[in-house]
């Protein structure tokens, strides 16, 4: 930010904190703001992109001991300078810049030095934000102009499907060596990541602290698989049960069997819903779905092959492909 900026530029109004404001609320009402209007919160809203530049550029200044006083000391300056034409009273920046070789019309930052131009208020070359940190990039007319964030820290953990559905506190240890808890919130799936916010790698220009972003892997169960917040589980019946109907048991995930009703006549490959037994959290309540699946003996003897044979004779000849035939070919 080019020096004479600062006269344009109020950094206590933009925080919203008074010209007396302690260094402790300082930084508390910095961070408060960040966090709202942090790039990382407001994907693609160049509003909120354009206020935390703001931010970030008014708190790296007044955060610097030396660089607030400086500023406070060229804002006074300016309000009794910054409006005065060249040539009469205080004289204005135009005459200022005019010292070292500037037309009134424009000035050209290759014909002075910034450490010259704020010697003439008492600034030493040595110790003027000319040259110091203020042309960092951590903030200043060269910089971006806001802190530094600091690194995130990247972590792993392979947990089992009751965990990922129920949630749980854990322990986990960082990259570099470090252990910390993480809540495994209900309902986490396979590849999922979960921030931490604040608790990575600290900033090294008194920004924000980077995230512990944890990348979450969920064993597959035996038994269900998750289909959003529901649950699924392909239940066998038998053919007679699928044709005459029946009341079976349904596995639920770590719970007792439910009892579900079978329909006569339900084909195999329909759903039946058991509401309210699926994953549980915090944005709802998922179901269980229970997929039929005709189980087809592998031996029939006796009685039950010669019961089977009738029935072949018996049953109708319309070919069940038929339809599905037609379809194809049309």
């Amino acid at each position: 930010m080019a020096s004479q900026d600062w006269f344009d530029k109020d950094f206590y109004k933009v925080l919203g904190v008074s010209k007396d404001v302690s260094a402790a609320d300082l930084k508390k009402t910095y961070r408060k703001l960040a966090r709202q209007y942090h790039p990382d919160s407001n994907a693609g809203d160049a509003k909120a992109e354009a206020r935390f530049k703001e931010i970030s550029e008014a708190y790296a200044v007044l955060s610097d001991p030396e660089q607030r006083e400086e500023y406070d000391q060229i804002r006074a300056m300016g309000s009794g300078a910054r409006f005065t034409a060249g040539g009469q009273g205080a004289g204005g920046f135009e005459d200022v810049f005019s010292r070292f070789g500037q037309s009134r019309g424009g000035y050209s930052y290759q014909s002075a030095d910034f450490d010259d131009i704020f010697s003439m208020f008492g600034q030493g070359g040595g110790s003027s934000f000319g040259s110091g940190r203020f042309g960092q990039a951590s903030g200043g007319y060269r910089g971006y102009g806001g802190p530094t964030r600091g690194a995130d820290v990247t972590a792993r953990t392979t947990i089992d499907f009751v965990t990922a559905t129920k949630g749980e506190t854990i322990t986990l240890q960082s990259e570099d060596g470090q252990p910390f808890k993480v809540k495994i919130p209900a309902g986490v799936a396979d590849g999922q990541k979960i921030r931490l916010r604040g608790r990575g790698r600290p900033s090294p220009d008194g920004g924000e602290s980077g995230d512990i972003v944890v990348q979450v892997t969920v064993r597959p169960h035996p038994v269900f698989t998750r289909d959003g917040l529901n649950l699924r589980v392909v239940v066998p019946v038998t053919y007679t049960e699928a044709v005459f109907g029946a009341t079976i048991e349904v596995p639920t995930l770590g719970g007792e069997p439910v009892k579900l009703r079978v329909a006569p006549g339900t084909p195999s490959g329909r759903v039946l819903r058991v509401k309210g037994r699926g994953v549980q959290a915090q944005k709802g309540t998922g179901d269980l779905l229970a997929e039929v699946q005709i189980a087809v003996p592998t031996h029939v003897d006796g009685a039950a092959r010669e019961a089977l044979e009738k029935y072949r004779e018996a049953e109708p000849k319309e070919n069940p492909r038929a339809e599905l035939l037609a379809r194809a070919a049309s």
